[in-house]
């Protein structure tokens, strides 16, 4: 028999922290977040996105073990303001037992129709900033810490209880062997002197702080398009900057700023710490710092982030800048490999900026949907 209980507690919302720990305790593929980062995320009182969002948190136990967890969301903006009745559900792990996913999803489903909401959707996070889709392709390749990994029966699982793909997403790499700079380093001048434009690189992440808010202004503007976007609020952007950018080597932020100083473009690359949280374990102490502070100087792998681009400045030649601006960066670094975060994969214009490149897709996630 399978028991679903809501996490009230800090030690029940430990087990939930921790429960893929175990369930992946054999996978060299997954990879541990910290878990005093988790915490901080489904704490109330310091992750501001519960200003105008609401969670509901549930293990399911078999035989007196935490058999599975679930996350089930309400994001205010996106219902209220956007008129998207959506459910979110993520952080959603099981055991490979139909009843245990089962009982997960109708806890959700049950929340999603007690609020009037129309459908639900995962696995997602709060915003555009978390985790997002459940691995379809590419189960032997090693996760990220800005991916969940899962095992190949998930899949399963959604399609058997009625769920129907939503959103596909494919991830790719490419050696950095294979770009070969005279495809911008010629346009690069032309562009900055036909627009006024001049890039902004950095040595140090105090450099960087002043100008971050502007650059999720930014974000907002440039991903305002996609269906699924919810803006980040003020309160968000202090909390963002706090938690990520001193993770972020500052050579691997760039900014491209017009003849007035405004930001019109970023970029944001972060080094793999893929290696490091799998030998820190979930914890900074004694020796994940450490870990994590030797790939931030020495990776060679480079996982491009984020790209943003004011609208009345795409296509027209912006992104020559801000490769190579990355081309000299990866080259003083020695990065041999270069990773893509999750795609939209209907989106053409992003597979038209890196074809050049001759892309691998490696793995490919998606959402799942359901009429509640």
């Amino acid at each position: 028999m399978i028991r679903i209980k809501e996490v009230v507690s800090k030690s029940d919302l430990k087990k939930f922290v921790t429960f893929p720990f175990s369930l992946y305790k054999d996978s060299p593929y997954w990879v541990p977040p910290l878990i005093r980062d988790e915490m901080e995320t489904f704490d109330r009182k310091k992750n501001p996105v519960f200003e105008h969002a609401e969670a509901w948190f549930f293990l399911a136990y078999k035989n007196g073990k935490v058999a599975g967890r679930i996350a089930a969301m309400i994001n205010w903006i996106e219902v209220n303001e956007q008129k998207i009745r959506k459910m979110r559900f993520g952080w959603f792990d099981f055991i490979d037992d139909p009843e245990v996913s089962e009982a997960l999803l109708a806890k959700a489903a049950e929340l999603g129709k007690a609020h009037n909401l129309e459908f639900m959707e995962g696995p997602v996070g709060f915003s555009n900033l978390d985790k997002v889709g459940v691995l379809v392709e590419g189960f032997d390749h090693i996760g990220t810490m800005v991916t969940w990994y899962n095992y190949p029966y998930y899949q399963s699982h959604y399609e058997r209880l009625g769920f129907v793909k939503e959103k596909g997403y494919d991830e790719s790499k490419f050696p950095r062997s294979n770009v070969d700079p005279a495809l911008f380093q010629r346009v690069n001048e032309l562009i900055k002197k036909r627009y006024g434009l001049r890039e902004m690189n950095f040595k140090k992440t105090s450099d960087i702080m002043p100008w971050v808010d502007k650059m999720f202004d930014l974000f907002n503007d440039t991903y305002a398009r996609l269906s699924s976007f919810v803006p980040i609020t003020p309160v968000q952007k202090a909390y963002f900057k706090k938690k990520y950018i001193g993770f972020i080597n500052p050579e691997y932020i760039k900014f491209i700023v017009d003849a007035s100083d405004q930001i019109i473009a970023f970029a944001i690359v972060m080094p793999s710490y893929s290696e490091a949280l799998q030998k820190a374990r979930g914890k900074l102490f004694p020796f994940g710092w450490y870990h994590l502070l030797k790939a931030r100087k020495e990776s060679k792998d480079a996982i491009f982030y984020l790209i943003g681009i004011l609208p009345e400045y795409q296509n027209k030649g912006v992104t020559s800048i801000i490769f190579n601006e990355y081309h000299e960066t990866f080259e003083e670094k020695g990065v041999e490999m270069c990773y893509r975060t999750p795609e939209l994969e209907d989106n053409i214009p992003i597979k038209q900026l890196w074809k050049h490149f001759n892309p691998e897709v490696y793995k490919k996630r998606r959402t799942y949907k359901k009429a509640l």
